[in-house]
């Protein structure tokens, strides 16, 4: 990711009182782990993401392995296995075997990172996959906004 953005992210989740929208940051074997468990390669910038900051909020909430406490606890695994499981018969199953579900808007639809490193949000009422950032860092610098 930028240097920039990564500064801005810094400063705002190190302060004090965001401390619960930062976790712990990601290991190189639990990254491997999650890669091989889920049959995919996270993006370079998710990783960077996860390595610095953990599960943490970057203008929405982005999970890993160790979660701020305002993000609650399903990680990277456990939330693309989850949507794989309950959205096999969906007309987006197929995208969901070959991605990873990074983080869920407020309707409970999964937020999802292909191995083109495109991101992309799956309607679970409609069935409808649309791409919302050509990036991971892209998502982020359109979200993110310090306050």
């Amino acid at each position: 990711m930028k240097d920039a953005l990564m500064e801005r992210l810094k400063i705002f989740l190190h302060r004090e009182d965001n401390k619960t929208l930062v976790g712990t940051p990601a290991s190189q074997e639990e990254i491997a782990k999650a890669e091989q468990r889920l049959n995919v390669n996270f993006h370079e910038d998710y990783i960077d993401f996860i390595k610095t900051f953990g599960g943490a909020f970057g203008g929405l909430p982005v999970h890993a392995f160790s979660n701020g406490s305002s993000l609650g606890n399903e990680t990277v695994v456990e939330l693309t296995i989850g949507f794989r499981e309950q959205f096999q018969d969906s007309p987006f199953a197929e995208v969901l075997q070959t991605s990873y579900v990074i983080s869920m808007d407020g309707s409970g639809d999964p937020i999802i990172i292909n191995q083109a490193g495109k991101v992309f949000i799956c309607y679970h009422d409609n069935g409808e996959i649309k791409l919302i950032a050509d990036s991971f860092q892209e998502l982020i610098e359109e979200n993110f906004y310090e306050w």
